[in-house]
């Protein structure tokens, strides 16, 4: 590689490595300090440089919240479309996909980025729409698609396809509030497999050709 190419490689490189430390010092101030607690001046004062330079990279504090979900945007994408696209029926890979995800939401910063949605959305609605866009939604259209091959092919009733969707997330994310929300009378969770088993059978219970 020549000498011009090799300096270009490297400014790239450090780019991308100051891009991911604002992105990281953002990710903390918004999960400790809130939605309303991160500002773009704040964020100076721990990383350092100039607002100009933080400018460059990020145009607005929503611009920064979206790129903070961009980790969760993409291992959601690939989980859904290789769970989805790698299993011999259609039973195997909702199964598969509900354990990815529940697995997905079970660490502390997982469960610390729902609160923060749900505490900060009423106030600042931006948050909630960007969640929606950017993480939700991408989830529902790839669950959809699935879904119509599965209608095609008769195994799923004629249903609106974004619909199965979101009855499938809602099932899902009921673990997720119980989690959440910590309540004691709900007793114990089952393990992730159990709980997967339990909403894929509740979903082919409700949708499967077979059940008519």
């Amino acid at each position: 590689m020549s000498e011009p190419n090799v300096r270009a490689g490297r400014r790239e490189q450090l780019r991308l490595e100051r891009r991911q430390n604002i992105v990281d010092a953002a990710s903390k101030s918004f999960l400790e300090n809130g939605y309303a607690g991160t500002s773009m001046s704040g964020l100076l004062n721990t990383i350092g440089g100039s607002k100009a330079t933080l400018w460059s990279y990020f145009r607005s504090k929503e611009e920064l919240f979206a790129a903070i979900l961009e980790p969760a945007i993409s291992s959601m994408r690939v989980d859904v479309s290789h769970t989805l696209d790698s299993r011999d029926s259609l039973e195997a890979g909702v199964a598969d996909f509900c354990r990815r995800f529940m697995q997905a939401n079970e660490p502390p910063e997982a469960l610390g980025l729902w609160r923060l949605i749900a505490a900060e959305s009423g106030r600042f609605p931006e948050v909630g729409r960007i969640f929606r866009e950017h993480v939700v939604s991408v989830t529902e259209d790839e669950l959809a698609t699935y879904f119509k091959r599965g209608v095609e092919s008769g195994i799923l009733r004629e249903e609106d396809c974004h619909s199965m969707a979101r009855v499938l997330l809602s099932l899902c994310i009921s673990r997720l509030d119980r989690k959440l929300w910590s309540d004691p009378t709900a007793g114990p969770l089952l393990s992730v497999e159990a709980e997967a088993d339990w909403v894929t059978s509740i979903f082919l219970r409700a949708f499967a050709t077979q059940n008519d």
